[in-house]
């Protein structure tokens, strides 16, 4: 090659890199806010992870990104290493979809039809579009669209490059024993690690192969081992995207080598066996573009159809190379910052989060009003460290929120996030209120004071209210249910009614001294804790209705509440005034 040629092929790389790259990241931004919640919503059943994968891929032209956001929804602990294996798998046979894209820069034709979808039109062509619409598009979706074109424009004239530079190569001696001796398996599949590795891409490393066949030189037996060394080597880009990820991102990433590893391995071990007794004509078959994107495509199915029922053995085995690190005192849902430039991943890491969150703070509701029946010190330290953990949340979510929200997102994705915060102060300040409880229960029991008969009485009443709307409260926000947030609003307000009646109440045993002074503080404080912890929950459940029910107008929802008081409101408000009452019936507890 002279040296032109050199320069000539390095530029073509460089620009069919570019190009790729280009569509990939335009793809992926303008689609993920669609694909990716659902890739972490539907990936429950194996099949369905499996077609996700595939189709998540082929849209957005990138096994390693697809793998990439598998490994963000294991690390924070959204996904189970389970269900991203199939993903993963379908993500190994999705990326062949680029070779069929990259077959169009080998379209050729002299005359008529043939000449109008001839790479050079198709190149103009995309390259018209492209730069119109980036340049006079006045919203981000349509530059978005032109830099797809751009992209597709700017590959297409790389692998013209690179097929002009290479072609000469059909003469040269050296290059026809290079291929030849690729022939061999080993070699083969080394020089395909190699330079997929180099590459950082699959369908890099493919598209290169391609450019070499219009040579005329490659053959089936040379070009099957670089696909299968190719297909391992894309594992790289995934391993360095695990770098500073959790004991399970690492598996995850570790799992696309595993699984490429064994795939590889036992398709090679029984297609050259069956070779070495049937002899297949097709192995010095000459190649072209279009029959190496099929070669393609058919070994990346067969590797899969080999690895779908190796999806637990590939689980045990990354288990098993990383084994579990001593498990640490709070077991809380990871927040990968990698993320925050992809709000949909974030977005969904954020939701997970904050139901962990607000697990933890009904946790320590629940525990803190049991101390004055029982108290501990274990379960005092108990509530104390589910606050802590809390506290934890807030600043960890609210600091990641912060930072998706610098970046482009949806409407609805800056809706849920503004949202979010909103409720995250108050699912904390929760956990705030229930470490106060727990503080008067310890108070109680250190003093060896004990509220009057009729106090207690009352504060069952009101506790069992509070466990009702604390349970709805967080079992509507984990399972975004606004319909069951227009119950929470009801109850507030007859905690609201339970609060007024037992200040009274309790002025009136003052007066008659059945109750002591040390205690009406005590039990001031924690009346007061619980009517703020269920004016905290109407806050959530408005933000509840204002994200999933399209109500966002939150002044004018509470107005309509309060004041017209629908018959929606009025039953539930009649239903929990009939429970929890000061009346003689027995008070039903609520179930939580």
């Amino acid at each position: 090659m002279s040296f032109s040629e050199i320069i000539s092929l390095l530029s073509g790389i460089a620009l069919f890199l570019f190009g790729m790259s280009l569509m990939s990241d335009v793809l992926n931004r303008i689609s993920g806010n669609e694909l990716e919640p659902k890739l972490y919503k539907l990936s429950g059943k194996p099949l369905k992870g499996l077609l996700l994968g595939t189709g998540v891929t082929a849209v957005i032209q990138s096994s390693s990104a697809t793998s990439v956001i598998v490994i963000g929804f294991v690390n924070s602990g959204i996904m189970k290493l389970k269900q991203a294996i199939p993903v993963i798998l379908g993500a190994i046979f999705g990326t062949s979809i680029t070779g069929w894209l990259i077959c169009l820069s080998y379209i050729e034709g002299s005359g008529g039809i043939s000449e109008i979808f001839s790479t050079a039109t198709i190149t103009g062509v995309a390259a018209i579009i492209g730069i119109l619409l980036r340049m006079t598009g006045k919203s981000k979706k349509y530059n978005h669209i032109g830099d797809i074109f751009l992209g597709l424009a700017i590959l297409m004239f790389g692998m013209s490059l690179m097929s002009s530079a290479v072609v000469g190569l059909k003469d040269e001696i050296w290059f026809n024993d290079m291929l030849t001796s690729m022939s061999s398996p080993f070699f083969g599949i080394l020089t395909g690690i190699l330079i997929s590795a180099l590459l950082q891409s699959a369908s890099a490393a493919v598209g290169v192969v391609q450019a070499l066949s219009v040579t005329g030189a490659i053959t089936f037996s040379s070009a099957l081992p670089l696909f299968m060394g190719i297909s391992i080597g894309a594992a790289l880009p995934v391993l360095i995207a695990s770098i500073g990820t959790g004991t399970n991102g690492k598996r995850t990433a570790l799992s696309y080598l595993v699984a490429c590893v064994i795939g590889v391995a036992v398709f090679a071990c029984v297609f050259y066996t069956l070779d070495a007794i049937f002899h297949f004509n097709i192995m010095t078959q000459i190649m072209n573009p279009f029959s190496l994107a099929l070669a393609n495509t058919i070994f990346r199915l067969l590797m899969v159809c080999i690895l779908f029922p190796l999806s637990d053995i590939i689980e045990t085995l990354v288990t098993k190379i990383i084994p579990d690190k001593q498990k640490t005192k709070s077991d809380t849902v990871v927040l990968d910052d990698k993320f925050t430039n992809v709000p949909a991943i974030a977005i969904e890491q954020s939701r997970a989060a904050m139901r962990d969150m607000a697990k933890r703070t009904e946790e320590a509701v629940r525990i803190s009003r049991t101390l004055f029946t029982n108290y501990t010190k274990e379960a005092y330290k108990r509530v104390c460290d589910l606050e802590t953990d809390c506290d934890n949340y807030e600043d960890r979510i609210g600091s990641f929120l912060m930072k998706v929200s610098g970046h482009e997102m949806t409407e609805m994705q800056t809706r849920e996030t503004s949202i979010f915060l909103h409720a995250l102060s108050d699912i904390e300040r929760i956990s705030d209120h229930a470490a106060k409880v727990a503080t008067c229960a310890k108070e109680l029991y250190e003093k060896g004071l004990k509220f009057s008969d009729e106090a207690n009485r009352e504060l069952s009443v009101m506790g069992s209210a509070l466990n009702e709307i604390i349970g709805i409260t967080i079992h509507a926000f984990c399972t975004e249910d606004a319909e069951e947030a227009e119950r929470i609003e009801p109850i507030e307000e007859v905690i609201d009614n339970l609060y007024d009646r037992m200040k009274r109440h309790h002025v009136e045993r003052l007066r008659e001294r059945s109750c002591g002074v040390v205690q009406s503080f005590i039990f001031n404080d924690l009346i007061t804790a619980y009517e703020r912890m269920a004016d905290h929950c109407s806050n959530i459940a408005v933000a509840l209705i204002e994200i999933y029910s399209g109500t966002y107008a939150v002044h004018e929802y509470l107005g309509q509440v309060k004041t017209r008081r629908t018959d929606h409101f009025e039953k539930y408000y009649d239903e929990y005034s009939a429970r929890f009452s000061f009346g003689t019936h027995t008070v039903q507890e609520a179930k939580t």
